[in-house]
Protein backbone atom coordinates (compact mmCIF):
# COMPACT_ATOMS: atom_id res chain seq x y z
CA UNK A 1 0.00 0.00 0.00
CA UNK A 2 2.75 2.41 0.29
CA UNK A 3 4.20 1.86 -3.32
CA UNK A 4 1.11 3.22 -5.00
CA UNK A 5 0.61 7.34 -5.27
CA UNK A 6 -2.90 8.31 -5.04
CA UNK A 7 -4.58 12.20 -4.59
CA UNK A 8 -5.96 13.74 -2.07
CA UNK A 9 -8.23 16.98 -1.04
CA UNK A 10 -6.44 19.35 1.43
CA UNK A 11 -9.20 20.69 4.03
CA UNK A 12 -12.03 18.61 2.42
CA UNK A 13 -15.04 19.57 4.13
CA UNK A 14 -13.85 23.01 3.03
CA UNK A 15 -17.24 24.69 1.61
CA UNK A 16 -16.38 28.30 1.59
CA UNK A 17 -17.26 31.67 3.26
CA UNK A 18 -20.80 32.86 2.88
CA UNK A 19 -22.05 35.88 0.74
CA UNK A 20 -22.22 38.39 3.25
CA UNK A 21 -19.78 37.40 6.10
CA UNK A 22 -17.33 36.85 2.26
CA UNK A 23 -18.07 40.70 1.51
CA UNK A 24 -17.06 41.82 5.04
CA UNK A 25 -13.77 39.84 4.66
CA UNK A 26 -13.17 40.84 1.71
CA UNK A 27 -13.21 44.73 2.68
CA UNK A 28 -11.48 44.39 5.75
CA UNK A 29 -8.54 41.64 5.07
CA UNK A 30 -8.74 40.81 1.17
CA UNK A 31 -5.55 38.87 1.30
CA UNK A 32 -6.71 36.81 3.64
CA UNK A 33 -9.66 36.15 1.94
CA UNK A 34 -7.83 35.09 -1.04
CA UNK A 35 -6.26 32.24 1.02
CA UNK A 36 -9.61 30.92 2.06
CA UNK A 37 -10.94 31.10 -1.53
CA UNK A 38 -11.39 27.48 -2.25
CA UNK A 39 -14.17 25.25 -1.70
CA UNK A 40 -14.96 21.14 -1.95
CA UNK A 41 -17.88 18.83 -2.85
CA UNK A 42 -19.40 16.83 -0.49
CA UNK A 43 -17.08 13.99 0.59
CA UNK A 44 -18.53 10.83 -1.16
CA UNK A 45 -18.56 13.15 -4.01
CA UNK A 46 -14.77 13.50 -4.16
CA UNK A 47 -14.41 9.81 -3.26
CA UNK A 48 -16.47 8.99 -6.08
CA UNK A 49 -14.18 11.41 -8.73
CA UNK A 50 -11.19 9.35 -7.35
CA UNK A 51 -9.75 11.42 -4.13
CA UNK A 52 -8.23 8.40 -1.75
CA UNK A 53 -7.20 11.36 0.48
CA UNK A 54 -9.51 13.50 2.75
CA UNK A 55 -8.78 16.00 5.25
CA UNK A 56 -10.83 16.74 8.33
CA UNK A 57 -9.84 19.75 11.11
CA UNK A 58 -11.27 18.55 14.37
CA UNK A 59 -12.10 20.83 17.56
CA UNK A 60 -12.78 19.63 20.57
CA UNK A 61 -16.27 20.29 21.99
CA UNK A 62 -16.53 17.98 24.93
CA UNK A 63 -19.41 19.96 26.78
CA UNK A 64 -21.27 20.88 23.35
CA UNK A 65 -21.98 24.56 22.21
CA UNK A 66 -18.91 26.22 22.33
CA UNK A 67 -19.09 26.82 18.33
CA UNK A 68 -22.81 27.04 18.15
CA UNK A 69 -23.00 31.02 17.48
CA UNK A 70 -20.01 31.85 15.61
CA UNK A 71 -19.44 35.52 15.57
CA UNK A 72 -19.59 36.32 11.70
CA UNK A 73 -22.97 36.48 12.08
CA UNK A 74 -23.08 39.06 14.46
CA UNK A 75 -20.66 41.17 12.28
CA UNK A 76 -22.78 41.07 9.66
CA UNK A 77 -25.78 41.95 11.20
CA UNK A 78 -23.88 45.01 12.74
CA UNK A 79 -23.02 45.88 8.89
CA UNK A 80 -26.55 46.18 8.21
CA UNK A 81 -25.44 43.11 5.12
CA UNK A 82 -28.52 40.39 4.40
CA UNK A 83 -28.16 37.28 6.88
CA UNK A 84 -26.69 34.15 5.22
CA UNK A 85 -28.09 31.50 5.63
CA UNK A 86 -28.39 29.56 9.04
CA UNK A 87 -25.47 27.12 9.17
CA UNK A 88 -26.68 24.63 11.15
CA UNK A 89 -30.39 24.57 11.19
CA UNK A 90 -30.49 21.06 13.31
CA UNK A 91 -28.94 22.27 16.27
CA UNK A 92 -25.92 19.81 15.67
CA UNK A 93 -23.15 21.77 17.18
CA UNK A 94 -25.12 22.55 20.55
CA UNK A 95 -24.11 18.29 20.69
CA UNK A 96 -21.00 17.29 22.64
CA UNK A 97 -18.20 15.52 19.94
CA UNK A 98 -15.55 16.55 17.73
CA UNK A 99 -16.66 19.67 15.48
CA UNK A 100 -15.09 19.74 11.50
CA UNK A 101 -13.92 23.72 10.34
CA UNK A 102 -11.08 25.52 9.22
CA UNK A 103 -11.33 28.50 11.94
CA UNK A 104 -13.76 29.09 14.56
CA UNK A 105 -16.10 31.90 14.62
CA UNK A 106 -14.78 32.74 11.19
CA UNK A 107 -14.28 30.15 8.71
CA UNK A 108 -16.38 27.70 9.88
CA UNK A 109 -18.93 25.73 7.38
CA UNK A 110 -18.64 22.43 6.41
CA UNK A 111 -20.21 19.69 3.92
CA UNK A 112 -20.18 17.75 6.77
CA UNK A 113 -21.04 17.88 10.75
CA UNK A 114 -20.12 16.49 13.15
CA UNK A 115 -17.08 14.66 12.60
CA UNK A 116 -18.80 11.00 13.19
CA UNK A 117 -21.28 12.50 10.79
CA UNK A 118 -18.42 12.79 7.96
CA UNK A 119 -17.01 9.47 9.32
CA UNK A 120 -20.09 7.80 8.45
CA UNK A 121 -20.43 9.24 5.17
CA UNK A 122 -16.93 7.74 4.50
CA UNK A 123 -18.09 4.34 5.40
CA UNK A 124 -21.12 4.18 3.23
CA UNK A 125 -19.13 4.89 0.43
CA UNK A 126 -17.08 2.77 1.44
CA UNK A 127 -19.30 -0.34 2.59
CA UNK A 128 -21.07 0.77 -1.69
CA UNK A 129 -17.69 0.61 -3.22
CA UNK A 130 -16.45 -2.84 -2.00
CA UNK A 131 -12.84 -3.47 -3.21
CA UNK A 132 -11.80 0.15 -3.54
CA UNK A 133 -7.98 1.31 -2.34
CA UNK A 134 -7.14 2.57 0.97
CA UNK A 135 -9.22 5.57 1.85
CA UNK A 136 -6.61 8.05 3.73
CA UNK A 137 -7.97 10.04 6.41
CA UNK A 138 -5.92 13.00 7.66
CA UNK A 139 -6.60 14.80 10.53
CA UNK A 140 -5.83 18.18 12.19
CA UNK A 141 -6.49 18.79 16.05
CA UNK A 142 -7.53 22.48 15.99
CA UNK A 143 -6.28 24.42 19.23
CA UNK A 144 -5.41 27.79 18.17
CA UNK A 145 -7.10 30.69 19.59
CA UNK A 146 -7.39 33.81 17.87
CA UNK A 147 -6.26 37.27 18.70
CA UNK A 148 -8.69 40.12 20.58
CA UNK A 149 -9.86 41.20 17.65
CA UNK A 150 -11.57 38.52 16.16
CA UNK A 151 -13.82 38.03 18.68
CA UNK A 152 -13.74 34.39 18.47
CA UNK A 153 -14.03 31.38 21.38
CA UNK A 154 -11.28 29.72 23.37
CA UNK A 155 -10.58 26.45 21.84
CA UNK A 156 -10.74 23.56 24.04
CA UNK A 157 -7.16 22.49 24.14
CA UNK A 158 -6.13 18.36 23.32
CA UNK A 159 -5.43 16.28 26.07
CA UNK A 160 -4.59 12.53 26.22
CA UNK A 161 -7.82 12.09 27.13
CA UNK A 162 -9.14 14.15 24.69
CA UNK A 163 -7.68 11.97 22.21
CA UNK A 164 -9.23 9.11 24.20
CA UNK A 165 -12.49 10.67 23.16
CA UNK A 166 -11.12 11.05 19.50
CA UNK A 167 -10.23 7.60 19.21
CA UNK A 168 -13.53 6.57 20.63
CA UNK A 169 -15.35 8.45 18.20
CA UNK A 170 -13.50 7.11 14.93
CA UNK A 171 -14.12 3.48 16.65
CA UNK A 172 -17.81 4.33 16.79
CA UNK A 173 -17.80 4.69 13.15
CA UNK A 174 -15.42 1.78 11.96
CA UNK A 175 -15.63 -1.97 12.85
CA UNK A 176 -11.84 -3.10 13.68
CA UNK A 177 -11.65 -5.24 10.05
CA UNK A 178 -12.52 -1.82 8.49
CA UNK A 179 -9.52 0.06 9.53
CA UNK A 180 -5.46 -0.15 9.40
CA UNK A 181 -3.88 0.56 12.71
CA UNK A 182 -0.27 1.22 14.12
CA UNK A 183 -0.94 -2.49 15.72
CA UNK A 184 -1.97 -4.00 12.21
CA UNK A 185 1.05 -2.51 10.59
CA UNK A 186 3.75 -2.90 13.96
CA UNK A 187 2.58 -6.81 13.99
CA UNK A 188 5.15 -8.00 15.59
CA UNK A 189 7.84 -5.89 15.22
CA UNK A 190 9.41 -4.20 18.40
CA UNK A 191 8.10 -0.72 16.90
CA UNK A 192 6.70 0.48 14.23
CA UNK A 193 9.33 2.32 12.65
CA UNK A 194 10.93 -1.10 12.39
CA UNK A 195 8.44 -2.74 10.39
CA UNK A 196 8.00 -0.25 7.98
CA UNK A 197 11.32 0.44 7.39
CA UNK A 198 11.59 -3.66 6.63
CA UNK A 199 8.62 -3.28 4.11
CA UNK A 200 6.24 -4.02 6.56
CA UNK A 201 2.91 -2.19 5.18
CA UNK A 202 -0.03 -4.48 4.44
CA UNK A 203 -0.42 -5.54 0.57
CA UNK A 204 -2.23 -3.39 -1.60
CA UNK A 205 -4.96 -6.66 -1.35
CA UNK A 206 -5.11 -6.45 2.00
CA UNK A 207 -5.58 -3.11 2.64
CA UNK A 208 -8.70 -2.80 -0.08
CA UNK A 209 -11.39 -1.58 1.43
CA UNK A 210 -10.16 0.16 4.59
CA UNK A 211 -9.45 3.37 6.17
CA UNK A 212 -6.58 4.57 7.10
CA UNK A 213 -6.24 7.67 9.97
CA UNK A 214 -3.34 9.97 9.18
CA UNK A 215 -2.06 13.01 12.18
CA UNK A 216 -1.98 16.02 10.53
CA UNK A 217 0.17 18.19 13.15
CA UNK A 218 3.22 16.67 14.77
CA UNK A 219 3.72 18.92 18.32
CA UNK A 220 0.57 17.07 19.63
CA UNK A 221 2.07 13.22 18.85
CA UNK A 222 3.73 13.02 21.96
CA UNK A 223 0.35 13.93 23.92
CA UNK A 224 -1.14 10.88 21.54
CA UNK A 225 1.44 8.77 22.43
CA UNK A 226 1.08 9.20 26.18
CA UNK A 227 0.71 5.64 27.39
CA UNK A 228 0.91 4.52 24.12
CA UNK A 229 4.24 3.51 23.17
CA UNK A 230 5.20 3.33 19.57
CA UNK A 231 1.25 3.80 19.05
CA UNK A 232 0.12 0.96 20.81
CA UNK A 233 -3.76 0.77 20.88
CA UNK A 234 -3.91 3.68 18.98
CA UNK A 235 -6.20 4.40 15.90
CA UNK A 236 -4.07 7.01 14.11
CA UNK A 237 -0.63 7.09 12.57
CA UNK A 238 1.36 10.16 14.50
CA UNK A 239 3.41 12.92 11.98
CA UNK A 240 6.52 11.45 13.45
CA UNK A 241 10.34 11.93 12.24
CA UNK A 242 12.64 9.77 11.11
CA UNK A 243 14.36 7.64 13.81
CA UNK A 244 11.42 7.44 16.18
CA UNK A 245 9.56 4.30 17.72
CA UNK A 246 6.05 5.69 15.56
CA UNK A 247 7.43 6.87 12.51
CA UNK A 248 5.32 5.24 9.87
CA UNK A 249 3.90 8.53 8.46
CA UNK A 250 5.66 11.61 7.60
CA UNK A 251 4.37 14.82 6.18
CA UNK A 252 6.62 16.72 4.09
CA UNK A 253 4.70 19.75 2.55
CA UNK A 254 7.44 21.88 1.79
CA UNK A 255 10.28 19.15 1.40
CA UNK A 256 12.69 19.30 -1.59
CA UNK A 257 11.36 16.20 -3.97
CA UNK A 258 15.02 14.73 -3.21
CA UNK A 259 14.31 14.55 0.40
CA UNK A 260 10.87 13.33 -0.19
CA UNK A 261 12.17 10.35 -2.79
CA UNK A 262 14.62 9.40 -0.15
CA UNK A 263 12.30 8.58 2.68
CA UNK A 264 9.49 6.61 0.25
CA UNK A 265 12.15 4.74 -0.75
CA UNK A 266 13.11 3.87 3.02
CA UNK A 267 9.53 2.84 3.23
CA UNK A 268 8.30 5.88 4.95
CA UNK A 269 4.41 6.92 3.75
CA UNK A 270 4.52 10.36 2.81
CA UNK A 271 2.18 13.40 2.10
CA UNK A 272 2.72 16.02 0.38
CA UNK A 273 0.93 19.19 -0.84
CA UNK A 274 0.65 20.46 -4.93
CA UNK A 275 -0.59 23.69 -3.90
CA UNK A 276 -1.32 26.10 -1.07
CA UNK A 277 -3.08 29.21 -0.32
CA UNK A 278 -4.34 29.44 -3.93
CA UNK A 279 -1.60 30.54 -5.13
CA UNK A 280 -0.01 28.00 -7.80
CA UNK A 281 -3.69 27.97 -9.24
CA UNK A 282 -4.27 31.68 -10.02
CA UNK A 283 -1.63 31.53 -11.96
CA UNK A 284 -1.98 27.98 -13.16
CA UNK A 285 2.05 27.41 -12.15
CA UNK A 286 2.86 23.66 -12.00
CA UNK A 287 6.17 23.44 -11.04
CA UNK A 288 5.36 22.38 -7.66
CA UNK A 289 2.80 19.94 -8.70
CA UNK A 290 4.65 18.19 -10.99
CA UNK A 291 8.09 17.86 -8.42
CA UNK A 292 5.12 17.00 -6.16
CA UNK A 293 4.12 14.05 -8.72
CA UNK A 294 7.76 13.19 -9.23
CA UNK A 295 8.76 12.34 -6.24
CA UNK A 296 6.97 9.42 -5.16
CA UNK A 297 4.96 11.12 -2.42
CA UNK A 298 1.81 8.66 -1.63
CA UNK A 299 -0.69 11.08 -0.67
CA UNK A 300 -0.64 14.56 -3.23
CA UNK A 301 -3.28 16.85 -1.53
CA UNK A 302 -4.36 19.76 -3.56
CA UNK A 303 -7.28 22.12 -3.65
CA UNK A 304 -7.83 21.41 -6.98
CA UNK A 305 -8.61 17.88 -8.10
CA UNK A 306 -9.29 17.20 -11.26
CA UNK A 307 -13.14 17.27 -10.43
CA UNK A 308 -13.05 20.56 -9.05
CA UNK A 309 -10.17 22.64 -11.15
CA UNK A 310 -9.66 26.18 -10.33
CA UNK A 311 -12.19 28.66 -11.95
CA UNK A 312 -9.39 31.72 -12.60
CA UNK A 313 -6.84 29.47 -14.62
CA UNK A 314 -7.99 25.64 -14.95
CA UNK A 315 -5.53 24.57 -12.89
CA UNK A 316 -5.84 21.32 -11.57
CA UNK A 317 -4.07 17.88 -10.19
CA UNK A 318 -4.68 14.82 -11.31
CA UNK A 319 -2.45 11.57 -11.82
CA UNK A 320 -1.81 10.45 -15.80
CA UNK A 321 -5.33 9.30 -18.06
CA UNK A 322 -7.16 10.34 -14.86
CA UNK A 323 -6.06 7.16 -13.20
CA UNK A 324 -7.16 6.77 -9.33
CA UNK A 325 -3.81 5.26 -8.31
CA UNK A 326 -0.75 4.53 -10.42
CA UNK A 327 2.55 2.46 -9.84
CA UNK A 328 4.57 4.71 -7.16
CA UNK A 329 7.10 6.51 -9.42
CA UNK A 330 10.21 6.19 -7.17
CA UNK A 331 9.53 2.69 -5.19
CA UNK A 332 8.80 0.77 -7.61
CA UNK A 333 7.19 -2.84 -7.09
CA UNK A 334 7.45 -5.49 -9.58
CA UNK A 335 4.48 -6.88 -8.98
CA UNK A 336 2.62 -3.05 -9.38
CA UNK A 337 0.93 -2.95 -12.61
CA UNK A 338 -2.08 -0.98 -13.89
CA UNK A 339 -4.30 -3.92 -13.68
CA UNK A 340 -3.39 -4.15 -10.14
CA UNK A 341 -4.93 -0.92 -9.05
CA UNK A 342 -8.03 -1.41 -10.72
CA UNK A 343 -11.56 -1.18 -8.47
CA UNK A 344 -14.38 -2.76 -9.02
CA UNK A 345 -17.51 -1.40 -7.99
CA UNK A 346 -16.82 2.20 -8.04
CA UNK A 347 -18.21 5.29 -10.02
Amino acid sequence: MNQIQVIGTHNSYHVGIAPSETKLMQAQNPERYKVLEYRHRPLDQQLSSGVRQIELDVYADSQGGRYAHPAGPRFVAAAGLPPDPDFDPQGLMNKPGFKVMHVQDWDYRSVCQPFTACLQIVRQWSLAHPGHLPIYILVETKQTDLPAQYHAVATEKFTSATFDALDAEIRSVFKPSELITPDDVRGKHKTLEESVLSNGWPTLASARGKVVFLMDQRPVGPVYLNGHPSLRGRVIFTNAQPGEPDCAFIEENDGTPEVISALVQKGYLIRTRTDEETLEARANQTAKRDASLASGAQLLSTDYPASEPASWSGYSVSLPEGVVARCNPVFKSTSCTAAALTETGQH
